[in-house]
């Protein structure tokens, strides 16, 4: 799993903590880094460069020779980009760079005559997307000299962190806060979600109906109106791309976001292509064959679960939506779903199709069941944020059978065998409380504190 430092810092601060002391803290706590990314070196040496003039090669009709200003000295570039113009800030790289896509090291060349002693990047050779037709444009207000991952935000790192299987809470930006804020004794920070609500309620636009609460215990509906499909805002794009996602558009990108951000997966429904505005969560039956968003027919058993409409099935639940409900340009109206799938049908839907989602990853693992809600909040604020939509009122919840949490006691005295060294009775309370845990009981030998629902690992005792 990958995950942005610059991300991280939005949720706890650790901008004075070394990456290498971070790096050493989650992997003896359980979490192994496994590699360290530091994007800043892909664009070393590489500025903002200001254009000053362009005139025709001599010798070459397709190409310009070009001054480019690194801030404090002039350059001679010869550019064969359509799009280059005076006047343009660009990424500028100068003799010596190696260039991050392909890994060549720049040198001054003679080209048709000229000397060129720099390149003027694409995004193509930046490695920040398939355009290699013409330079990569950047804000006029950028000052020349300035190196190009910070004038950017590109100077993070990202971490790849191996998460062993009993640890779904930490398939997340949050999640791993969390830990780093029992580790570092620092202060957790959530994402304020508060907006605007208007019309009618959710529940009056559209309805569920669970028929299988044993696969699916919980669904959360949540009814955005008068939506604009459209591209994501940059820091939107930013916070995706840094992970290795690429973006889509504003609505798919929000759900991609919250998943990252919170390890809820999310999936958004085009409401007026479901039949009866109803989502039905049911088995398979005699829907066997389902094309998926990737146009790819799938071949499911009976009881694979299914989220349908009134008439057909939209969705292979917690695995993949499909096509004929799928988030287009055209699209005006969302039903944004939010649920909690029981692990064990998710994990034979996904073997059976030999298909593994960033849903389906962490549906096996087990999510969190209360936080289904406060997440497709958070996504209805940001698609707002995003497109404009009107948001519904209040959420439909289908929760037949609610899940009890757990409650479990710990010795201090045990704590000290099974460890072997002595910890104090409120370092373990700090601990647990900064992991989400509540309290319940105390006295001067144990505690008995009741789990958060995001930690299904922890059952008895000797998981504490």
């Amino acid at each position: 799993m990958k995950i942005s430092i610059n991300w991280l810092n939005d949720y706890v601060d650790i901008k004075n903590i070394s990456i290498s002391e971070i790096v050493d803290k989650l992997t003896y706590a359980g979490l192994e880094v496994e590699e360290v990314d530091d994007q800043a070196k892909k664009f070393e040496n590489i500025v903002i460069g200001h254009v000053k003039e362009v005139k025709k090669h001599s010798n070459a009709d397709k190409l310009s020779l070009c001054k480019v200003n690194d801030g404090s000295n002039d350059y001679s570039v010869v550019c064969g980009a359509p799009n280059v113009a005076a006047g343009q800030k660009v990424a500028f790289a100068k003799v010596g760079v190696v260039i991050p896509n392909g890994g060549i090291k720049l040198e001054k060349v003679k080209i048709r005559g000229e000397i060129s002693f720099g390149m003027i990047c694409s995004e193509w050779e930046l490695g920040l997307g398939d355009n290699h037709e013409g330079i990569l444009v950047l804000d006029p207000s950028l000052k020349e000299g300035l190196s190009f991952a910070e004038a950017m935000e590109m100077n993070d790192t990202i971490l790849e962190i191996a998460i062993t299987p009993n640890r779904a809470d930490a398939l997340s930006h949050i999640g791993i806060a969390r830990e780093l804020s029992a580790l570092f004794d620092l202060t957790l920070k959530y994402p304020d979600v508060n907006f605007k609500e208007s019309g009618k309620k959710s529940e009056e636009l559209a309805s569920v109906e669970i028929k299988n609460p044993d696969s699916c215990p919980r669904y959360i509906g949540k009814v955005v109106s008068n939506v604009e499909i459209k591209e994501s805002p940059d820091w939107l794009k930013k916070r995706l791309k840094s992970i290795g996602l690429r973006p889509i558009n504003n609505v798919v990108d929000v759900t991609n976001f919250v998943l990252h951000e919170i390890g809820q997966p999310l999936h958004a429904f085009d409401l007026d292509n479901l039949g009866g505005k109803k989502i039905i969560v049911r088995d398979a039956g005699k829907d066997t064959k389902f094309t998926t968003l990737d146009s790819k027919e799938r071949k499911l058993l009976l009881n694979d679960l299914m989220i349908c409409d009134a008439n057909k099935p939209v969705a292979i639940a917690g695995i993949m939506g499909g096509e004929n409900s799928e988030v287009t340009y055209s699209t005006k109206n969302l039903l944004i779903e939010s649920a909690y799938f029981n692990p064990s049908f998710i994990r034979k839907t996904s073997k059976n199709l030999g298909l593994s989602t960033d849903a389906s990853y962490r549906f096996e693992r087990g999510t969190d069941p209360e936080i289904t809600k406060w997440t497709a909040r958070r996504a209805a604020q940001l698609i707002q944020m995003t497109s404009g939509g009107e948001i519904a009122i209040g959420e439909i919840d289908a929760y037949p059978n609610k899940i009890s949490s757990r409650k479990c006691e710990i010795r201090f005295e045990r704590i000290n065998k099974i460890l072997g060294y002595q910890i104090g009775a409120s370092e373990v309370e700090k601990i647990l409380i900064k992991l989400g845990f509540i309290i319940d009981k105390r006295s001067s030998d144990e505690l008995t504190v009741t789990v958060p629902s995001y930690r299904h690992d922890i059952e008895r005792e000797i998981d504490l």
